[in-house]
């Protein structure tokens, strides 16, 4: 009985590999680079050698990668390749898979424009509250039953629309979640998760400094390095005007926004629906000061990357 030949994961990508770099290779024109024509070619795009040379690697070691062999690529050599290529993220993150190398993204300001179709989708679901946070738990949009929920007096005046300044520098009587000391580690956690991928980023670092400084409650919960992922909970909230409710909140992934999520609350019970009603029918009278709390955070996102 003959044997079984196993077929790693690795030497599955370099077909792959071999077959993308041909093909983006075949796309980029000489005149794209800068290179003048030439004489009649046979194909398409440049040629392998001009590849090498223009990213600054021998004929031979390109050659070889685009056959899919074995060869070991490093981080900076791949991005000269992508960049003669002219390789989008995405598709330069495809490289760095195909050639089993680590990807690191470019650090970069996390997303703070929201465009009209995501506003429009977040004030479509009213009556649920809905926002847009980034990874820092910034609050980038929020749909009004969103601000007749949590912008209080007293989360208002913190003048930081972040969800983790909000809740660690409001006094605890005044918070808009209930069970704070349970809910405020595992809100924590998940920022750290996302805090691994900005190591050493001025804007993270000056963020987890700041609160650090603000909240010595902050200080001694990032201490412990709990690490959890976003996902769907039951929360308690509190509002002055209702009592409190009980929500599922929810994540929802936003295609083009790298660590943004919308996250919506949905009400458990027939008696939360009917609270998040008579906040609705509040909110005439209160217009004036939800309305500016929306200037603030419609402010702030344009003009700071974090508190």
């Amino acid at each position: 009985m003959g044997g079984v030949t196993t077929v790693t994961t690795g030497q599955r990508r370099r077909p792959e590999l071999a077959a993308f770099l041909r093909s983006r290779r075949a796309r980029v024109t000489p005149a794209d680079v800068g290179m003048a024509p030439g004489l009649r070619r046979r194909t398409p795009g440049l040629r392998r050698e001009e590849v090498a040379q223009l990213s600054g690697v021998g004929v031979t070691w390109y050659t070889w990668l685009e056959q899919g062999r074995p060869i070991n690529a490093s981080p900076q050599v791949l991005d000269a390749v992508a960049r003669t290529l002219r390789l989008d993220r995405p598709e330069r993150e495809h490289l760095y898979r195909l050639a089993e190398v680590p990807f690191e993204p470019d650090p970069e300001r996390p997303v703070q424009t929201i465009g009209p179709e995501t506003q429009g989708l977040i004030d479509a679901l009213d009556p649920r509250p809905a926002a847009v946070y980034n990874s820092r738990y910034d609050i980038l949009a929020t749909n009004p039953v969103y601000r007749d929920l949590f912008l209080v007096p007293e989360t208002v005046r913190v003048a930081v629309p972040n969800v983790l300044w909000a809740l660690f520098m409001v006094p605890e009587d005044s918070c808009p979640v209930v069970h704070r000391e349970r809910e405020l580690p595992l809100m924590v956690a998940t920022l750290r998760s996302w805090y691994g991928r900005h190591v050493g980023e001025p804007v993270w670092e000056d963020f987890i400094r700041r609160l650090s400084a603000a909240s010595p409650r902050f200080t001694e919960i990032w201490a412990s390095r709990q690490v959890v992922p976003p996902g769907p909970r039951v929360k308690t909230f509190r509002h002055p005007a209702v009592g409190e409710l009980r929500m599922t909140s929810l994540s929802l992934s936003i295609d083009g926004m790298p660590e943004c999520r919308i996250v919506v609350y949905t009400p458990e019970s027939e008696e939360a629906r009917e609270k998040v009603a008579l906040l609705r029918e509040r909110r005439e009278r209160l217009w004036p000061a939800t309305e500016e709390a929306a200037e603030i955070i419609r402010n702030w996102t344009k003009k700071n990357p974090a508190p």
